[in-house]
C-alpha cells in the first residue's frame, strides 16, 4: 500500500509538466511555421521588437518582486533596482542600436570577431559583478527558484535559426546544434520549473541538470561559432552561408539573448546551490 502511494504520488506532478511540455512545443511549432510562411514578416524584425522588450520587462518585473521579498527597505529596493536595470537596459540599447546599424556584421578579413566579443564581455563582467553581490544574493533567496527557470522558455524563440537554415541562409553545421538545443531548452524550461515549484521527486537535483545542459548547449554553439567563423581561428568549413547570423534581427540572439541567458543560467545554479546548503542542516535534523 505505501509502496503504491510513493509511486502514484508523482504522477499528477508528471502529467502536469507533460501538458506543460506539450503546450509549449505547440506554440514552438506555430511560431516558427509562420516566421516560415511570412518571409517578410521574418525580415522586418517585427517579432524582435514586440518580444524583446516584453521579455526585458518581464525580467526587470521579475527582480522588482524578488525586492519585494527581502528584508530592504523600499528606497534600498529602489536604489538597487535601478542599479541593475539602468545598466541592463542601456546594454540591451546599445546593442539593438549596432544590429540595426549592421555594425555587428564581421567584415571580411578582420581579426577582431565581434559576436563573439558581444557575448563574452557581458558574460565575464556580469559573473564577476552579480555572483560576488550581496544584495543580488538576498534577491535570489527571497526569489522562488522556479522563476528563473521558467523564465527561459523564450528559448524557443532559438528555432529561428532552424527556419533560416531551411531557408539556406544559416549553415546546418551551426543552426542545427544551436537552434535544436535552444529549442530543447526551452521546452523543457515550464516542465522542470513547475516540477521545481511542485517539489517533485529529485527536482533540486534535475533543476541543476537543466542549468547544465542549458549552458552546454551555448558552449556548443559559441564553440562551433568561433571555429567557423572565417579567420585565424576558423577550424571548421561550413557547409553553407551564415549570412544571416550577423544582420538584423536574428544577431540580437546571439549578442544580446545568449550573454543575457548565460547569466541567469548562473544566477539560477547560484540559487539552487544555496538553497541546497541552506535546506541540508535541517534534513540532518
Amino acid at each position: 500500500m505505501h509502496a503504491a502511494r510513493a509511486t502514484a504520488r508523482p504522477m499528477p506532478i508528471l502529467f502536469a509538466s507533460a501538458g506543460l511540455f506539450l503546450s509549449v512545443g505547440a506554440f514552438t511549432a506555430l511560431w516558427m511555421g509562420l516566421n516560415q510562411a511570412l518571409p517578410e514578416l521574418r525580415a522586418s524584425g517585427l517579432s524582435t521588437a514586440v518580444i524583446r522588450p516584453l521579455l526585458h520587462a518581464l525580467i526587470l518585473c521579475g527582480l522588482w518582486l524578488g525586492l519585494a521579498g527581502t528584508s530592504f527597505d523600499r528606497s534600498t529596493r529602489i536604489a538597487i533596482w535601478s542599479a541593475i536595470a539602468i545598466p541592463f537596459t542601456l546594454w540591451l540599447a546599445v546593442v539593438w542600436v549596432l544590429a540595426a546599424q549592421g555594425l555587428l556584421v564581421q567584415p571580411p578579413g578582420s581579426r577582431l570577431p565581434r559576436i563573439p566579443l558581444a557575448i563574452l564581455v557581458p558574460v565575464i563582467a556580469g559573473l564577476v559583478l552579480l555572483l560576488r553581490s550581496r544584495r543580488v544574493a538576498a534577491i535570489l533567496d527571497a526569489t522562488p527558484p522556479h522563476w528563473l527557470i521558467a523564465l527561459q522558455t523564450y528559448r524557443v524563440f532559438g528555432g529561428i535559426f532552424l527556419v533560416a537554415w531551411a531557408n539556406g541562409n544559416l549553415s546546418g553545421t551551426f543552426a542545427l546544434p544551436a537552434g535544436i538545443g535552444d529549442v530543447a531548452v526551452g521546452l523543457l524550461a515550464l516542465p522542470v520549473a513547475y516540477w521545481l515549484r511542485a517539489r517533485g521527486p529529485g527536482a533540486h537535483s534535475l533543476a541543476i541538470a537543466w542549468n547544465i545542459f542549458g549552458l552546454a548547449d551555448f558552449a556548443i554553439a559559441i564553440g562551433i561559432g568561433f571555429l567557423s567563423a572565417p579567420g585565424p581561428l576558423q577550424l571548421i568549413v561550413p557547409d553553407g552561408p551564415n549570412t544571416q547570423l550577423g544582420t538584423y534581427p536574428t544577431v540580437m540572439i546571439p549578442a544580446f539573448a545568449v550573454p543575457s541567458s548565460i547569466l541567469l543560467h548562473a544566477l539560477s545554479i547560484w540559487q539552487l546551490q544555496r538553497r541546497g546548503r541552506r535546506s541540508a542542516p535541517a534534513k540532518s535534523a
